[in-house]
């Protein structure tokens, strides 16, 4: 920790949720004649390496001045009026809940930034592409910092437009399609998640979520906080995304260009389960105690459903995609992050959080890897891949085997490795749940979720074998370019954080587990 002073902290956060929107105007204007080079579209790649590398280092500079002796405070905290007459105030303000969600968000932007300077997704112009790109982080960094229900709706939807367009302008074969049922997906749930909203700021007579969770749910009856509950849960498990509500998902990544399935699966999922833990547990909490074992029940099929359905695509003969399966994998991962909430302890809480990010680690690797697959083989079907001449990844590009290989076995939950601890979390809290819920119910789910990490370990090991294993090159086949050094620049922070998240736990979780546990105790502590 370095010593900041707080009125540098706010601007910070404020620079860090504002300065993306304006990287995204500047993208669209003209380049200055000093800094067009020879190509402007490639001015316009680097003017995108650039602002999202600065909103990372500010990322970084506000995380070392974060007091982490009192990670349950609210720090870099601004607070003005907006607009009077509905009380709704442009607030900001991180904790330990929401600092590690920043990061990660301002880190996959600047990679997925980065990684498309040297290898541009096929379509339309640049300016656009990298325009949108910023919007996207502008909309998902304001998510992880707004401190106002209003606010948060706001920011919770500007991410769409962008996704849309980077899917349905940049992305593969049916991408029209995909994104369409994302958008109309994500903006069903979004009308009835902002009716819960509004319920709560008009009972509680503020949108104020600080004030709202000190509140801990007194102003709010328990008939209002279930109803509200079951509104906003709606619209956050459509982004989760929660069984049975996932059919989006597939689809969107599928058609998805390499950057945009990165920052879906590594970002866009997160703000739902953030929704959740900020907003639901602490302001709601006798409506989430009353929905809890139905929202365990749907997370714990959801991680058997997802598991089966990758054991379904990975089968040979199956035309299994292998975008499709990481896709439905996420199904299952998140499903644990939403079973650890629903536990209603601060032990199934924080393995959420850890979840949450070990997921955005993994899965963005995990996509750039299939990208870089598909980019070398024209396809990413597996059956396609372990065909007559097998894609032998270990023989033919070992580089690219070895790290497909590493993302496998961390999605899988390999202990030392991230993916570990927050499922390991979830389901050890789900053997001991919240007073009040029913201890029987919650074994099963945990017996549930423990076959589905066996299940995700055989699809995951069958996928390796099918893809890494195989014999020598074929005789006048070409050679297979191996990791290249942009490539190598983009995942190596995703491997190191992998492994210094699961060898260092506690780096994590001594952010998290103070604010977790002011949080559910309703900011008495």
């Amino acid at each position: 920790m370095i010593d900041i002073s707080e009125s540098v902290m706010q601007f910070l956060l404020a620079f860090i949720v504002a300065a993306p929107l304006l990287g995204a105007v500047a993208a669209l204007l003209p380049a200055p004649p000093g800094l067009k080079g020879t190509s402007p579209e490639q001015a316009v790649l680097r003017h995108g390496v650039t602002v999202t590398g600065v909103i990372l280092l500010a990322a970084l500079v506000l995380t070392a001045g974060f007091d982490h002796d009192s990670p349950s405070t609210m720090q870099a905290t601004t607070d003005i009026s907006w607009i009077r007459a509905l009380d709704v105030r442009i607030h900001l303000g991180v904790d330990g809940i929401s600092l590690p969600l920043l990061v990660l968000t301002a880190l996959l932007t600047f990679l997925c930034a980065l990684y498309s300077y040297f290898k541009p997704p096929t379509g339309p112009s640049p300016k656009a592409f990298v325009a949108l790109l910023l919007v996207l982080e502008a909309g998902t960094l304001a998510t992880f910092a707004v401190l106002d229900l209003v606010l948060f709706f706001l920011a919770f939807e500007m991410v769409l437009v962008p996704m849309y367009f980077l899917i349905a302008r940049w992305g593969g074969e049916g991408r029209r399609a995909a994104a369409g049922k994302f958008i109309l997906y994500t903006l069903l749930g979004s009308v009835v998640m902002l009716l819960g909203l509004l319920l709560i700021g008009i009972k509680a007579g503020t949108f104020d979520m600080v004030a709202l969770a000190t509140d801990n749910g007194r102003g709010l009856t328990t008939s209002v906080q279930v109803i509200a509950v079951l509104a906003i849960g709606l619209g956050l498990a459509v982004k989760t995304p929660m069984w049975p509500l996932h059919s989006w998902l597939p689809d969107a990544h599928t058609a998805a260009p390499t950057v945009g399935s990165v920052l879906l699966a590594g970002v866009l999922l997160k703000m739902g389960t953030y929704g959740f833990v900020r907003i639901a547990l602490p302001i709601t909490p006798d409506g989430m105690h009353t929905l809890a074992p139905y929202l365990a029940a749907f997370a714990a099929a959801g991680i058997v459903y997802g598991s089966l359905a990758c054991l379904a695509l990975a089968r040979p003969g199956a035309k299994g995609d292998l975008k499709r399966l990481i896709a439905y994998s996420s199904v299952g991962h998140m499903g644990f992050v939403l079973l650890g909430i629903a536990t209603l302890t601060p032990t199934g809480v924080n393995g959420a959080l850890f979840a949450n990010i070990a997921h955005g680690l993994i899965t963005g690797l995990l996509f750039f890897l299939v990208g870089a697959v598909k980019d070398r083989y024209g396809t990413a079907d597996l059956d396609t891949l372990a065909g007559a001449t097998g894609a032998a990844l270990y023989g033919r590009a070992p580089r690219l085997g070895a790290l497909l290989a590493f993302a496998a076995v961390a999605s899988l939950g390999l202990p030392g490795l991230a993916g570990f601890w927050g499922e390991m979390l979830a389901l050890f809290a789900a053997f001991d749940p919240a007073e009040g819920l029913s201890r029987p119910a919650y074994l099963v789910f945990m017996a549930l979720g423990g076959f589905g990490t066996l299940l995700t370990a055989a699809y995951l090991l069958i996928v390796v074998r099918r893809v890494c294993m195989g014999g020598p090159r074929p005789a006048g086949e070409p050679e297979l370019a191996d990791v290249q050094p942009y490539e190598l620049a983009a995942w190596t922070p995703l491997v190191a954080l992998t492994v210094l998240a699961g060898l260092w736990p506690a780096v994590l979780l001594g952010l998290t587990d103070p604010a977790v546990q002011q949080l559910l105790a309703g900011g008495t502590q």
